[in-house]
This record gives C-alpha cells, structure tokens and sequence, in this order.
C-alpha cells in the first residue's frame, strides 16, 4: 500500500474504530486503500491538487447508509435507494463542493476505482437509471477478516472528514498568507514576488494556477491603453478588461477568460491532448482562443507538438492548419512569470494580490473565521 503522511491519519481511525484489528481491516479493504491513494494531497498545502469528487459521492452514499441503520443491522438489500436529487443536494452543502457535477456519482468514481483495481469484483457505486435512486456496494463496506466481519461505514466517513479538514485547514493558511503579503508587499516585494511565481509552477492545483493566472493577466491587460470610437471627432482612451467567466474547473464548457472590449477568449490547461484545445475551439466555433498553459516547455514547443498530434490523428491537411489558426497565442509559465515581472515593475504588485486573494475566497466558498 502507499504510504503518505495522512496514512497516519487513516490507520489513527482505524484503530480507534477496530483496536488491534485495524490494520488487518486496512490491508483487507479495498475501498479504504482507494482512500488512501486519494488522500495524498492532503499534507501538501492549498497548492497542491485537491479533488473532492470522488470523495463526495462515496461520503453521501456512506452517510445515507449510516442514516439508515444498514452499519448496525441489516436490511440494505432491500432498501429503495438514495434519490439522486438528495444525494446532489448533500454534495453541494459540502466544503468545496458548491459545483460539484454529477460525473463521480454516475460512472467517473467507479471508473477510477476499476482503474486501480481491475481484479476487484465489487463496482462501488450501483444505480437504478431509470428511478435516479443510488446504493453503495455494501460487499466493500463489511470487510471479512479472519473468520470475524468488520463495517467499515463509519470509519470511511469518519477518514473523509479529516481530509476535507486538512485541505480546509491548508487553504485557510493559503488566504491568511496572502493576506499576509498584502500587508508586506510594501516592504518586502521580492519576498510577496517570490510567494506569487511560486504558485505558478506545474505542480500547483490547477485551480489555484487558473487564479493566479488570471490576476496576472488582467494587471497585465489594464496596463495596455488603446484608442477607440464611433467617429474621428469621438476618439476615447480605454484600458483592455479581462473577465473571469466562472469558477475553475467547473467542466462547464465555457471559457475561461474573456477580454473586452476585443472578444479575445482565453482558456486555461494543463495537458497538450490535441483533443482538448480543438474541443475548446469547437466550442466557440473555431473562434481563435489564447492558451494558458501549466508548462515549462516554450509556446513554441507547445505549439509543435499540438501540431504534431494534430497531424497523426487527422491526417488532412486542411483540417489541422484550420484548427492551429484558432491557436490565437500559448501563454506558458515562463511568459505568466515575464508579465508578472513587468506588472510588478509598472507597481501592479498590489492588485495582482487583491485579485487572487478576491478570486481564491470565491472560488473556495471561503468564510472568514469567527
């Protein structure tokens, strides 16, 4: 099994829930080892990749059964179902889970689950399409160990409640730093500089990078003026405005980003799958669309090997040249880094800050302590 530091925390549980048991229910059970691989962004801060998806729709289904009674008797068999309505509702009351889709409940956690363990002959999650009513697999909550069953009901949801605590508590330091360089750019700008290049590496949360990113540009575009109007007499200066569309990886289908006045679309990516930036520009209509990019490659390494992947899966000509024209530009790290360098220089230190930390508390639903 992999061990990571909240694997502490899972075995902590399990033995106050099993005693000396505990670690004969870990190595029994499968589903509390697909905790444990999901759980490993748990000790590595905000900036790390945090997904609660998955997680979600085992916790609901988990807690329906704990609801019911089914941990202590049983019965589920012949249960009618969790309603879909119910199970969705109870998603979104959850921290960070506001825009949640359904994708985990109806076939990306059983996917997944099939992924790292394709012997396993349990799916977890059971559906009844045409009723929208959901069980959990109760074959993958009591564990037979040594002659004797164990329920493992409690304990799963006891083990994805200390997750979302951890990734709660980390993000809560994430804003308080944040906050912290606000009040310090002033006097120590190399050191808020240094804090904001470092959330724009590839091994930042996607969420977080899209954030920033964004902060970035928009400080970057502001500095921009250009002259406009209706008439030679009616000639205006205005400044170019980026909009944030929604929230970060909503799989909405929308754009990212969008400036006006120009209409320039902007979409935010960590993978070079052809697949994914002609999707996007499908989108739109094969509209042109700026790429950000979580990559140190150059935009023109980038740009060659969509290219490259566009030419082996379409073969025509015509059709790749007509789709890498609505590559309007590749914005990878290194240029987010130059722009924020020269933002920085023209004194927009300030509002890039205020801007992720503005974003980041919408993003993340984030209350102010009490």
């Amino acid at each position: 099994m992999v061990e990571h530091k909240f694997t502490a925390k899972i075995r902590e549980i399990l033995v106050g829930q099993f005693g000396e048991h505990a670690n004969d229910v870990l190595k029994a059970s499968e589903l509390i080892e697909y905790l444990n691989i999901k759980t490993k962004s748990a000790s590595r801060g905000s900036k790390s990749r945090g997904s609660f998806g998955n997680h979600y729709a085992i916790y609901v289904l988990v807690e329906d059964y704990i609801k019911g009674g089914f941990h202590e008797d049983d019965g589920y068999e012949d249960y009618a179902g969790a309603k879909f309505s119910d199970l969705f509702a109870r998603q979104r009351e959850l921290p960070f889970g506001s825009k949640l889709q359904n994708h985990a409940l109806n076939h990306r956690m059983n996917q997944e689950f099939k992924k790292y363990f394709p012997t396993c002959e349990y799916i977890p999650i059971l559906r009844n399409a045409e009723t929208s009513r959901y069980w959990f697999n109760e074959n993958l909550i009591n564990i037979e160990v040594g002659g004797n069953r164990y329920n493992i009901a409690e304990a799963v949801v006891q083990i994805i409640e200390a997750y979302i605590d951890a990734k709660r508590d980390a993000f809560d330091q994430f804003i308080v730093s944040c906050e912290q360089i606000q009040q310090l750019h002033a006097d120590a700008p190399d050191e808020a500089t240094k804090f904001i290049v470092g959330l724009v590496q590839p091994n930042v949360d996607a969420r977080v990078f899209e954030i920033v990113s964004f902060a970035i540009l928009k400080a970057h575009y502001a500095g921009q003026v250009f002259y406009w109007g209706w008439t030679l007499d009616d000639i205006q200066e205005a400044v170019l405005d980026l909009y944030k569309t929604g929230r970060t990886n909503a799989n909405d289908g929308g754009i990212d980003f969008v400036m006006r006045p120009f209409g320039r679309f902007f979409q935010v990516t960590e993978t070079t799958d052809v697949r994914k930036y002609f999707l996007d520009i499908d989108k739109v209509q094969r509209f042109p669309v700026t790429f950000v990019v979580k990559a140190s490659e150059s935009a023109e390494a980038l740009q060659a090997k969509i290219a490259a992947q566009a030419k082996k899966s379409y073969g025509v000509a015509k059709i790749v040249e007509r789709y890498m024209e609505c590559v309007e530009e590749i914005i990878n790290i290194p240029i987010l880094i130059e722009r924020f360098e020269q933002v920085v220089s023209a004194g927009g230190l300030e509002s890039v800050i205020n801007e992720i930390i503005l974003q980041s508390k919408v993003e993340f639903n984030y209350q102010e302590p009490t």
